[in-house]
């Protein structure tokens, strides 16, 4: 199954493609990876439980999770949810 072109994004080191059924696709580092999957899922049923006050708008529509030298992106799109780890090439914050 093709992961919506998820292969072809720069630096991505794997991806996921969850559902509430589980894994529906996987690769690279995040390749059969259950308990990632688990973990965003759960993450992404908790950030949904914030929402604004007056707007039926979801929550959110993509989160960022960074940890250490990389960094998972997370959309929500339809009843999937799409995991991207990718190298996470942001420089520090300067302060001034």
């Amino acid at each position: 199954m093709a992961a919506a072109g998820l292969e072809r994004i720069p630096d991505q080191m794997g991806y996921l493609v969850i559902s509430e059924d589980g894994v529906l696709a996987s690769a690279g580092d995040l390749e059969n990876d259950e308990h990632t999957a688990a973990v965003m899922m759960t993450m992404v049923r908790t950030a949904s439980r914030f929402r604004l006050p007056g707007t039926a708008d979801p929550p959110f529509k993509r989160m960022s999770v960074v940890v250490e030298d990389f960094v998972f992106t997370v959309t929500v799109s339809g009843q999937k949810v799409f995991v991207v780890k990718r190298q996470n090439n942001q420089q520090e914050p300067i302060s001034v």
